[in-house]
């Protein structure tokens, strides 16, 4: 089994009228219910963009913690899934169904195996 990520950016989300969202809403809950049924789901969440956005920092050796979001950033994740399936085929399957649960894009990432990194050659 691995896990991976499937996420979108807010960016990706269109306007959508309050009903539109609803639906939206409804389609997403039944998909959650059917992948606890099946077993694959660890987590999933949205962000709240009412709460406070802070980064941290421990490159000089002491947390350093700045308050955010940053303006310049094009990019922000908005919502996620984390699921633990066979394989990538799996993966595709259930990210594929989230796409059609919201209507917009996802991206999908394997976490790492446990124990290596990228610079492992045995990876």
């Amino acid at each position: 089994m691995a896990e991976y990520l499937i996420a979108f950016n807010a960016e990706w989300t269109p306007d959508a009228t309050f009903e539109q969202m609803q639906v939206k809403s409804r389609n997403v809950r039944a998909l959650v219910d059917e992948m606890k049924a099946a077993g694959v789901l660890i987590f999933t969440g949205g962000l709240d963009d009412d709460a406070p956005v802070f980064s941290v920092d421990a490159s000089s050796g002491t947390p350093l913690f700045t308050d955010g979001p940053y303006v310049e950033s094009k990019e922000h994740l908005g919502g996620f899934a984390v699921v633990d399936v066979a394989d990538e085929q799996a993966a595709r399957l259930w990210a594929g169904k989230i796409a059609v649960a919201c209507d917009w894009p996802q991206e999908v990432r394997r976490f790492q195996v446990p124990g290596r990194y990228s610079g492992d050659p045995a990876s």
